[in-house]
């Protein structure tokens, strides 16, 4: 099975109709293994919760996608294995150690990480690790 690398831009727009949607919602219909690094939870929440305080969803919502969101089928790779590699990426790429966790385990695990953020996906695909990282809607980065 193809591995792919997923991070909080994408995983919000599993259960938050907006731009890209229906692209991130094809990745859990396919036959994909999805990882993450362990950072991606405390990511969505926060994502979350500046949507909660935007009254874009309610808490009852919000409840509800997290419990949906600890169901997903998603491989955990714990941050602490990928940190030296994540902050050679970010100095790199002056890019957030956040992000560069994501981009860490796609080069670990030989794949891609498939983003919505779209700074992100930009700085990497002019670095040399331009072949890790592929952007939510395929043809239109």
């Amino acid at each position: 099975m193809k591995k792919v690398v997923v991070d909080a831009s994408v995983a919000a727009k599993w259960f938050i109709p907006e731009v890209h949607s229906d692209s991130a919602a094809h990745l859990l219909d396919s036959e994909l293994v999805l990882l993450a690094p362990d950072l991606i939870g405390a990511e969505f929440g926060n994502i979350l919760w500046k949507k909660l305080r935007r009254a874009e969803i309610t808490k009852k919502e919000a409840a509800a996608i997290l419990n949906a969101f600890a169901a997903l089928p998603l491989e955990i790779h714990p941050s602490a294995a990928l940190l030296t590699a994540a902050f050679h990426i970010a100095v790199s790429l002056d890019r957030t150690v956040y992000d560069s966790l994501y981009l860490a385990l796609a080069a670990a695990e030989n794949c891609v990480l498939v983003t919505a953020d779209a700074r992100f996906h930009d700085a990497v695909r002019r670095s040399a690790l331009a072949d890790h990282i592929e952007w939510i809607e395929p043809g239109e980065a």
